[in-house]
Parts: C-alpha cells; structure tokens; sequence
C-alpha cells in the first residue's frame, strides 16, 4: 500500500485487457490502493467483464479485493447519448454496489441538453438508493467539453465531476486563443474543486492532435507516464484539495505488450509518486509566498 496521505488508484483503462480480478492482484503489487473498473464495455470489441450480482467474477474479484486491501471506488463507462439507457445504468449500479464502488463515470454525446440533464436527475436520483453517484466527464471530442460545461450540469442535476489531465489540456473550443482557453480552464478548475471526487491522471505532448480522430486514439490508447510529458501535473494535483484520490488512467497498447502489465503498473505508480512530490513542493512554495505577502 501506498503511504502517501491520499489514496491512489490504477484504471481500469490503463490495463483495458486485465480481467478486474487481475486488476486487483496487479494494483496491489505495484502499491495502489484501489481500482477503477469497467461493469460495461464501452466499444463492440472491448472484452466484457461480467461483474454482476451472483457471477463468479464479482465472487473473485471480492475475494482478491479481501485478500489484498484493495477497494473499487469507480465504475465505469456509460456514454449518454439520448436514448433511455435507464437499464444500463440500474443494472452498472447494482454491480458497482456490490462492489463497494461509490461513483459512476459518465460522459455525454448527446446534444440536446435539456434532455442531457433530464436523464442525468434520473441517474443522480436512481444512484442514491445504491449510494451511487454520477459523477460527469467532460471529454474534448464530446459535446460536454469543458469543466465549465460539466460543473454547470453537475449543479442542476446532483451529479459530480471527473477531471481527467488529458481532455484538462486538450480542451480547445473558442476562437479566443490558447493562452485565453487554458486561462479559463484553470479558473474553472479551482471554482469548481469542490464537485471532484477523482483526479484522472496521464501525461502527454503539448501538441494538441489535429483531427478528431486523432484525439480519440490517443485517449484510448497512447498516453504518457504521469511526469514524462509536456502537462503541468503538479499544478492541477496542488490546485485541487490535498487529500482528493488520483487514479492513473494512462493506457498505451504498445508499452503494457513491451513491459507487461504489472511492470507497467510500476511504472505508473513511479510516475505519479513523483508527481506528488513536486506537487507538494509547488504548494509549499505557494504558501510560502503567500505568506510572504502578508
């Protein structure tokens, strides 16, 4: 286990093709302390994993989850396209309950956001007999792009937010310059910590991929290690509170075929107790300076 003072967490998607069984064994070896896990696949392709009520992979999983202190605090992934998906989510709900998970990842494709924040009251509202919440992700190829556009949803509905470091620096949608939007970002990021549950962490280029299907590959599946890229980790993890948990969600294909899972686990683990301690060091500076001008 980790001795940091904040919990740190392995996603699901960082290692897609380990069954969460084996997810946990792995999150524990290499020194996380929870998983976030997939009850629904997201893509025809992605492997299903049954986690169900009664299923012998839930019965595994608990058992693992018992022998090595690991918790599931996430499940994932439902992509809200204005159709009733009110089966979905009930039937994710119940799994991520037994489980012990305490929030649901959603993001929104669906355009009409009158409708959008309908369904979202619904899941907020059938979430709280499973101590469930929805918690909202703003994706930079998705209509909800912003934390802004999250965090107002968020309100109107009693959802919360996720903030992932990727779509965080990939967020693009004015006309007023770069300098302009990452301003804007940073401020909706300190107005509205008080909605994130969960820090989603990766790293990547500064370079902003040009088309999007670009951006999809490379949210899918080629991320940096936390600390190896050209984002300013520290900064978001010191803008946010100090205790608020941080999962690793940093997939790449072609390193975990290289390294392995588990080594690749490590390597994530690495990266972001490296991030954590220049994060503390930026905020110790901070305070220093703030004192200072007292």
């Amino acid at each position: 286990m980790t001795r940091n003072t904040r919990p740190l967490g392995l996603a699901q998607l960082s290692l897609l093709n380990t069954a969460p069984p084996e997810l946990v064994g792995i999150a524990a070896e290499a020194g996380f302390d929870f998983i976030g896990t997939r009850v629904r696949p997201v893509t025809p392709t992605e492997r299903p994993y049954d986690l169900q009520p009664g299923s012998p992979m839930l019965r595994e999983t608990l058992a693992r989850m018992r022998d090595t202190g690991v918790t599931v605090r996430d499940i994932e992934f439902l992509l809200l396209d204005g159709s009733d998906q009110r089966e979905a989510w009930l039937r994710m709900m119940e799994a991520g309950q037994a489980l012990g998970a305490g929030s649901l990842t959603v993001a929104a494709a669906d355009p009409d956001s009158a409708r959008l924040i309908d369904t979202l009251a619904r899941m907020a509202d059938d979430g709280r007999g499973f101590g469930i919440t929805p918690t909202l992700e703003a994706i930079s190829y998705q209509p909800v792009a912003s934390i802004a556009q999250a965090a107002d949803i968020a309100r109107q509905t009693g959802c919360e937010i996720v903030v992932d470091t990727l779509h965080f620096n990939r967020f693009n949608g004015t006309a007023d310059g770069e300098d302009a939007v990452a301003a804007r970002q940073w401020d909706q990021l300190r107005a509205h910590a008080d909605l994130v549950p969960l820090l989603q962490l990766c790293d990547g280029p500064a370079r902003r991929p040009s088309s999007r299907e670009e951006l999809v590959i490379e949210s899918r599946s080629e991320r940096e290690v936390p600390g190896d890229g050209d984002f300013d980790l520290a900064a978001v993890v010191a803008a946010l509170p100090e205790g608020l948990p941080l999962s690793a969600e940093t997939p790449s294909d072609r390193r975990v075929a290289a390294l392995g899972e588990l080594a690749w686990a490590r390597k994530l683990k690495s990266g972001m107790d490296a991030v954590l301690a220049a994060a503390s060091t930026l905020r110790e500076t901070e305070n220093l300076q703030g004192k200072g001008t007292k």
